[in-house]
């Protein structure tokens, strides 16, 4: 079972490393991580996304709040959310795969960003399952190198939100 959990933090040295302590002495599995300034530059804003059974995910929700840095914890399923992640894929490409290399870019939405005369940068921002399959479809292409930033993510909205 996976949960998101939002988290916003006061925005100052220490405090990720606190945040990833807590996860480390726990022993609890982050699974991806991504944070930033939010529009008030005093607060950041992780994004954790964490597996492990309904126990030890309510533990994680419990041990969060119990932060001094942290200002407030939101946490939700993925089907409550949109999600995207951003990732950069190195591929060596020829004339025998160069055809295939497109095709799968079209299908997926993915774009060229840069080009030498063997390799192609390839940028994906999807749902991390489609990041996830653009990879496997890869997969027999030779892959020189991929960097993929943690998930992003914020609760659907809703018809009650003012």
């Amino acid at each position: 079972m996976k949960r998101i959990y939002s988290v916003s933090v006061e925005n100052r040295s220490g405090v990720l490393s606190k945040v990833a302590g807590l996860f480390a002495r726990r022993c609890f599995n982050i699974d991806s991580l991504a944070v930033g300034e939010t529009d008030n530059p005093d607060v950041s804003c992780m994004t954790i996304v964490s597996s492990g059974d309904k126990r030890t995910l309510e533990q994680i929700e419990k041990q969060l709040n119990k932060k001094l840095d942290i200002i407030k914890v939101k946490t939700f399923e993925e089907q409550q959310s949109v999600s995207r992640e951003l990732m950069l894929v190195k591929v060596k490409y020829n004339k025998g795969n160069r055809k295939d290399i497109l095709e799968i870019c079209e299908i997926m939405k993915a774009q060229i960003v840069d080009m030498s005369k063997n390799n192609l940068i390839i940028q994906v921002c999807d749902e991390p399952q489609k990041t996830e399959m653009f990879i496997k479809l890869l997969a027999g292409i030779s892959i020189v190198e991929v960097a993929r930033t943690g998930t992003l993510a914020l609760q659907k909205c809703s018809e009650n939100e003012a």
